[in-house]
């Protein structure tokens, strides 16, 4: 089937992106307010622009109103700095839980009992546990017509990288690290890594199957279908709300 996409209200286009495009790197975005309050939250539209500058690039929607600014937004566009933290296996309950809709005076680190390190070249924190983190400068902010939607530049001005992932001629050692990304309004584990050509039988095998679930959810199960969800990517229960 076709959809024509000026038959869609933002919603329904939202849940064909997020549907159509994955599966989508997880930023795990830190700021500080002004006044120095903590900020978490993930943004999976999330990707690299350019590489000399490095630079990074994060799209935000307005909070689940539709009509008031994300405090992450609001953090990067008043102070112009923030950090992009992965997201890994151990730490995706945290992460889940960072798209919950707090108080603009919490401060969600502490809410959420994360650990935070110190950044070498801008304020906010890095998450400790995190294997890598790019520090991040703001460079410019692209409002998107006829929305609160608005794209984030930021130029990487420092990169972590935990020294055991670090390898001879500044490889990253992808394989070890168990990283999370975004499946519409799930997540999953990359856990198998490959190079072409595969045998034709095996290719044959995994393109037929279905994803296994980590959770004990039914195979065609999706938190779309809850009032949980919302297409803010904000998380609407099981947590402080505003």
């Amino acid at each position: 089937m076709f959809v024509d996409a000026a038959d869609l209200d933002a919603k329904s286009s939202y849940k064909l992106l997020i549907g159509g495009i994955i599966p989508r790197a997880i930023a795990w975005v830190s700021t500080e307010s002004v006044d120095g309050v903590g900020n978490l939250a993930p943004v999976s539209f999330f990707t690299a622009v350019g590489r000399k500058p490095p630079m990074l690039s994060i799209s935000m929607q307005p909070r689940s109103d539709g009509v008031t600014l994300k405090d992450t937004f609001v953090n990067i566009r008043d102070t112009g700095e923030f950090v992009i933290n992965m997201a890994t296996l151990p730490q995706a309950d945290h992460l889940h839980r960072s798209a919950f809709e707090f108080d603009t005076d919490v401060d969600e680190f502490e809410a959420l009992g994360l650990e935070t390190a110190p950044s070498q070249a801008v304020r906010p924190p890095r998450i400790k546990d995190a294997p890598l983190a790019f520090e991040c400068k703001l460079n410019r902010i692209i409002p998107i017509e006829g929305s609160l939607d608005h794209v984030v530049w930021g130029e990487v001005v420092r990169f972590y990288v935990r020294d055991d992932l670090y390898l001879e001629g500044g490889r990253i050692d992808t394989g070890a690290i168990p990283a999370v990304g975004r499946l519409a309004a799930e997540y999953t584990l990359v856990n198998t890594v490959f190079t072409t050509p595969l045998d034709d039988e095996l290719v044959t095998t995994h393109a037929g199957q279905r994803m296994h679930r980590l959770d004990e959810q039914a195979a065609d199960w999706s938190p779309i279908d809850t009032e949980a969800w919302s297409p803010s990517g904000s998380t609407m229960s099981g947590g402080s709300q505003r």
